[in-house]
């Protein structure tokens, strides 16, 4: 019987077989074939290339991978690649033994219907949706013969935006093992003529650096990179590959006028990008969240962050800042002006910012509007000024006007057009769809802010790109009677190192020339200027036929509609939402890209099992939560979509149970002999059952009276699927029926079976989940071997709880339904830094204590505080019945 194992990569993954090591239904990870560095258990990856075509900032990717079946069994190969989320897929196929199946794009329902009638059929290998911060993951697997090869295949196009003064190519590089013909291949042409172009790779090392080349001149330019195997070596003899991060591309064009326009086949392009103009003087409110949920890291990233800011702005702009917790606050009455002084005082004001209370929203944003608006009723501000207001929030609204909707009517009827609103969303906590709907509906954008080291810089980063305006009220003008299918033409502000970009096509295609007029306020005065094109200059520009792929301006103009027809669709109701959906979903079709709207269907040979795949583009909203996993999870999986909210228990031992609603926390401690089992998690209705056995340290501390125990074996069990898994310190082992698989912590590991899905990250965590149940990272906690008191232990964290059933309890599975309390009484205790207070719960009246709690999952060593009602004796009053109710006899 074959063995298929797992291997994840980011461009291509191959699944391999090991007869005397895991059943028919297990897939695991590499193991090198000494004799041949380029063959994985028999799966050699003879080729990957990906091929950029750019042309008018339009960008057409390829993406074409060839793997070889060394071996004389029938493996499976998996083809992974991480894409931007800025683009649309557009082609897919895979090629098997010259016989090509290709990938079918259809409405979302009727995809869905076709991919659920195949699983029916058969075992299903599907595509897996993933949004990171800039990309997002296409996957799929086939099993091809022995001795066969398969060639994969992906197409995807997207518009590249220009910030800060150039246009981005981002590419995606982490094959994670050697292959025989690697090569990345970037032509550009711009009609314009190209400046400035520039290439990098976070994987580029000294040695690299000279075989990553780029040429540019005139209109045309390239990037090229192709490494030899011994290049793609991390050394002399090792198997292992140094491709491992992003490669950028960076360019921009030659402007000897404000703006470019093109012609072709009845569609035309027209690009706005003025340069040399002064910058418009600006007034700017930021809007902050200090609720409860923002303490700690996020609050202290936030003034991080702001003292930047202040160091950037101009002494002609204006500002001030408004607070919102439980209160509103405000730093002053008024917008002031952006002086020495002033620029000092608030940063001594920012610095004395802290986190607490609940989180007004509403209130918050409404006294900043109101503060504009004063500002330019009185003429406080200058009337040649650009005015916007920049909201942060990592919660939702829970005080004062809490009803989102509600809250969308009232700001848009204050803010009435006259500025934009950018709403920026602090992690996953937040409702993302309500603040990019209330952001969009106010001329602004909504951006998510992921929880990670650099926080700070992605926040400053954010006010960057908004910082330097240089006209408000811009609008393109083209003749009405000419023109059809418009995309956007207005625009409240446009940025130094922007571009506006409008695409439509003739009522005449025939027609050939076009006359646009521009219009735009500038901080002296009014901009106004005439432009013409005929579609003679713009194929004059065009000469070089083979830089060019089939209509792209057609196309670009296609993207940039469902692009816009989309963002409209987020904040539109009723009867528009359904023809702006209807429009979307036609052009969608018609070009064949891949939208929220639409899937692609991908069917496999008949003859192995009906196996098909479905590719869906996920939007941001949809980060919140982890997607639908049909086989590999991605190693950033952890990070990549962490909720905010979770339940835990770490340390020694320490539980941590999230309350969203009141975007705070309660914790407690079990303290309890070393050899006791505690039931953690039962849930009767999914069969599963998660058991801790506690351990002590290797000898009593003589320094205290109380043994420290943390959790050294843990025991998951689906009594449905009769599925069990053993984790320790040592190893993890996975027992399916009378059939065991061990691992050790010094695996990277993908494991999949029917109704279980595994990840060992090396010396660090795993992920898991059963039969789509909840998912559980468990986290290795290492100590010094030679340690004379502690030893090594483990921490168990739950994402997705909502997927088990209301029956579920233990000591954690209790707390996954929601729990209400009340705080009163906050007074000193007899730590000065850690006020005592009553909590009222469960009708049960306890003294608590406010403290911290260790967050794991992302940092093993050091962890994340997270503040929350420390409960005492064991949790008594806040658990049902006592903690010895919890104790069983064995970990199954």
């Amino acid at each position: 019987m074959e063995k298929h194992l797992l291997l994840c990569l980011l461009l291509l993954i191959p699944a391999f077989g090991s007869p005397d090591f895991l059943s028919a239904r297990f897939r695991n990870v590499k193991k090198r074939n000494a004799d041949n560095d380029l063959v994985v258990n028999d799966i050699e990856i003879y080729s990957m290339k990906i091929d950029s075509k750019i042309t008018s900032r339009f960008a057409r990717n390829v993406i074409t991978s060839e793997a070889i079946n060394r071996g004389n069994v029938h493996k499976e190969v998996f083809f992974d690649v991480e894409l931007p989320k800025t683009a649309f897929i557009t082609n897919f196929s895979m090629t098997i033994d010259g016989v090509t199946y290709p990938g079918n794009i259809k409405e979302k329902e009727v995809a869905k219907k076709q991919y659920e009638k195949a699983v029916s059929q058969g075992q299903t290998a599907g595509l897996v949706k993933a949004s990171g911060r800039k990309t997002e993951r296409f996957s799929v697997s086939v099993n091809i013969a022995a001795a066969s090869k398969v060639i994969f295949e992906l197409t995807y196009e997207e518009l590249l935006k220009r910030h800060f003064g150039k246009y981005e190519m981002f590419i995606k590089v982490k094959p994670k093992q050697l292959v025989r013909n690697f090569e990345i291949e970037v032509d550009i042409f711009e009609p314009q003529g190209i400046s400035d172009l520039e290439a990098e790779g976070t994987f580029i090392t000294n040695d690299l650096q000279d075989i990553l080349r780029k040429t540019s001149s005139g209109k045309k330019g390239s990037v090229s990179f192709k490494p030899t195997l011994d290049q793609q070596r991390t050394c002399a003899s090792c198997s292992q590959s140094v491709l491992d991060g992003d490669l950028i591309v960076k360019y921009d064009v030659k402007r000897t006028t404000p703006d470019n326009l093109q012609i072709v086949n009845g569609y035309f392009v027209h690009f706005f990008a003025p340069t040399n103009l002064p910058n418009l003087s600006k007034n700017v409110i930021f809007v902050i969240d200090t609720s409860g949920s923002m303490s700690g890291r996020e609050i202290q990233q936030t003034r991080e962050a702001l003292l930047k800011i202040l160091d950037d702005i101009k002494h002609e702009d204006y500002f001030n800042f408004i607070l919102f917790g439980s209160e509103v606050h405000t730093w002053k009455e008024t917008l002031i002006k952006a002086t020495p002084e002033n620029l000092d005082e608030a940063r001594n004001f920012v610095r004395g910012i802290i986190a607490d209370g609940m989180t007004n929203l509403h209130g918050g944003l409404m006294r900043g509007i109101e503060m504009l608006n004063a500002a330019h009723e009185e003429n406080l501000v200058p009337k040649r000024s650009a005015s916007i207001i920049i909201m942060l929030t990592d919660g939702q609204p829970n005080v004062g006007v809490s009803n989102t909707q509600e809250i969308q009517t009232l700001v848009k009827k204050a803010i009435e057009g006259k500025y934009p609103l950018y709403n920026l969303g602090f992690g996953y906590g937040v409702d993302y769809n309500f603040l990019e709907k209330m952001a969009l509906e106010n001329k602004g954008l909504a951006r998510r802010i992921y929880p990670d080291s650099d926080s700070a810089l992605q926040l400053q980063g954010f006010y960057d790109e908004v910082s330097r305006p240089m006209l408000t009220d811009v609008e393109l003008n083209y003749p009405e009677n000419e023109i059809t299918d418009l995309t956007k033409n207005n625009f409240k502000h446009f940025y130094d190192g922007s571009e506006i970009v409008v695409a439509g096509r003739f009522t005449d295609q025939n027609q050939n020339s076009l006359t646009v007029d521009v219009k735009g306020e500038g901080p002296d005065d009014a901009l106004s200027f005439t432009t013409h094109q005929d579609a003679e200059q713009t194929a004059k520009a065009l000469e070089e036929q083979q830089y060019i792929f089939g209509e792209y301006i057609e196309r670009l103009w296609a993207y940039l509609t469902i692009e816009q027809l989309l963002e409209k669709r987020i904040a539109a109701t009723g009867e528009e939402k359904e023809n702006l959906t209807a429009e979307a979903l036609e052009l969608s079709l018609k070009y064949n890209f891949v939208t929220p709207l639409t899937s692609m269907v991908v069917t496999k040979p008949e003859d192995l099992e009906n196996q098909a795949g479905i590719a869906d583009k996920p939007t941001e909203a949809e980060a919140k939560s982890a997607p639908p996993v049909h086989h590999a999870l991605a190693p950033s999986y952890v990070s990549a979509l962490n909720p905010t909210w979770f339940t835990s228990v770490d340390g020694d031992p320490h539980f941590i149970i999230s309350v969203p609603q009141k975007e705070d926390a309660i914790c407690f401690n079990i303290n309890e002999n070393p050899g006791a089992v505690l039931n953690l998690i039962k849930d009767p209705v999914t069969g599963i059952t998660v058991n801790g056995e506690l351990i002590g340290d290797k000898k009593a501390n003589n320094d205290s009276k109380i043994q420290n125990t943390y959790f050294g074996r843990l025991g998951i069990t689906n009594k449905h699927l009769n599925l069990r898994v053993m984790v320790t310190p040592e190893k993890i082992t996975v027992q399916n029926g009378a059939e065991k698989t061990g691992f050790t912590w010094l695996d990277s590991v993908t494991l999949q079976q029917e109704g279980l899905n595994l990840i060992i990250n090396r010396k660090k965590n795993l992920v898991l989940s059963m039969g789509g149940g909840a998912s559980f990272v468990i986290v290795l906690h290492q100590v010094w071997k030679k340690h004379p008191l502690h030893q090594d232990f483990l921490g168990l964290y739950t994402l997705d709880s909502g997927k088990l059933s209301k029956q579920t309890h233990g000591l954690l599975g209790q707390f996954f339904q929601p729990i209400d309390f009340t705080i009163l009484e906050i007074h000193p205790g007899s730590d000065p830094k850690k006020p005592d207070a009553t909590m009222i719960v469960k009708n049960n009246e306890l003294t608590v204590t406010r403290g911290w709690q260790k967050d794991y999952r992302k940092d093993p060593k050091n962890g994340i505080d997270v503040p929350c009602w420390f409960v005492h004796n064991n949790g008594a009053g806040l658990i049902d019945g006592v903690h010895t109710d919890y104790i069983v006899s064995s970990l199954f």
